[in-house]
């Protein structure tokens, strides 16, 4: 059944470590154990990525452990100026050594060296990201001190395997968390104010296929003087079972099918354009800012074009209700990875 909603609580993997039952929920319903896995450590991926977004800046921040490659970055946007700057510190084989938690409710993460402290820190409904990154940028530092307010509301998890491979991602998306404390770069201090700016958590668990490309777009704003956001993605493992297309309004979570990205392939910086297989997600995208980021280390590769801009469009509710989207602030991304 396309778009199966799962509701009980139950172990994510059966005894052979596969899913045990593919499909969505409106929060983490699966039990995620490490040790269930059956494919080599240094397959497991594990990854809290957080972005923090109004209509004038954002930051990105990413904790992981990917097996035999650790990614730990922050992202600094001016989406007003249009630059951006990423940093990024490899650490090899952390293997578990991180030990990220099992689930996105309880545990913190904390990174630490000579040059980067970053915590993700999980409370009664809040979160908190802390940041100390020495020579950021131009020998500069830049530092973050950010609370996500998490009131009770719907999310997007998805358990989905490959079809025929011993490989499986558990991810959630959790949208629509108001945001308020500061980063500070270059003798500048950004705000966020809770009532108008919001984080989103990209966090996600599992054991992939080699060579990949997905596509994933979220955003969060006000609309109607309600908190409204969505998330379309498609392009890892097999979705046979549900997609991970969702809108969110007002704390709910109202359930889509597919959503196609419509990318210019000569230049990702033209407008792109979204169509819905439901006709509940009708879009065009104009980009205003390409965060694109590139690894290549032997048999390792990544290619990212994270792209900032604005939606404009109609989404439909479950209810049949039309909301309109004009210049709304986003990001679409294709990512092509090779690890």
């Amino acid at each position: 059944m396309r778009n199966h909603e799962v509701t009980a609580e139950q172990p994510l993997l059966d005894e052979k470590g596969r899913i045990s039952e593919p499909g969505w929920a409106r929060r983490q319903v699966w039990k995620y154990e490490r040790e269930k896995i059956t494919a080599p450590k240094y397959r497991i991926k594990e990854r809290d990525y957080y972005l923090v977004m109004n209509e004038g800046y954002a930051a990105a921040f990413t904790l992981s452990d990917d097996g035999y490659m650790g990614l730990q970055s922050v992202s600094l946007l001016n989406l007003k100026e249009r630059w951006e700057h990423t940093e990024t510190v490899l650490t090899p084989f952390p293997m578990g050594k991180m030990k990220m938690p099992s689930s996105s409710s309880e545990g913190n993460i904390v990174y630490k060296d000579k040059r980067l402290r970053m915590e993700f820190k999980v409370e009664e409904g809040k979160r908190m990201i802390s940041c100390d990154f020495k020579d950021f940028y131009q020998g500069k530092p830049f530092y973050c001190e950010i609370a996500l307010d998490q009131p009770r509301m719907d999310t997007m998890a998805i358990a989905m395997p490959w079809s025929g491979k011993n490989a499986f991602y558990y991810n959630q998306k959790i949208n629509c968390m108001p945001a308020e404390g500061y980063m500070a770069y270059d003798d500048v201090t950004y705000w966020f104010n809770p009532k108008t700016d919001y984080g989103t958590l990209d966090w996600g668990r599992g054991v992939w296929t080699y060579d990949n490309t997905w596509y994933w777009s979220s955003g969060n704003g006000t609309v109607g003087g309600r908190p409204f956001g969505f998330n379309i993605g498609y392009g890892l493992g097999d979705t046979s079972a549900a997609t991970e297309n969702i809108l969110f309004y007002d704390g709910k979570g109202h359930k889509l099918d597919d959503v196609t990205f419509h990318i210019p392939e000569e230049n990702c910086m033209k407008l792109w354009t979204f169509t819905s297989g439901d006709g509940r997600f009708e879009m065009e995208f104009e980009p205003v800012l390409d965060c694109a980021a590139g690894i290549s280390m032997l048999a390792l590769s990544s290619d990212q074009h994270q792209v900032f801009g604005k939606m404009s469009g109609t989404v439909v509710l479950d209810d049949g209700k039309f909301i309109e989207l004009k210049d709304f602030m986003c990001f679409a991304q294709k990512v092509h990875s090779r690890y």
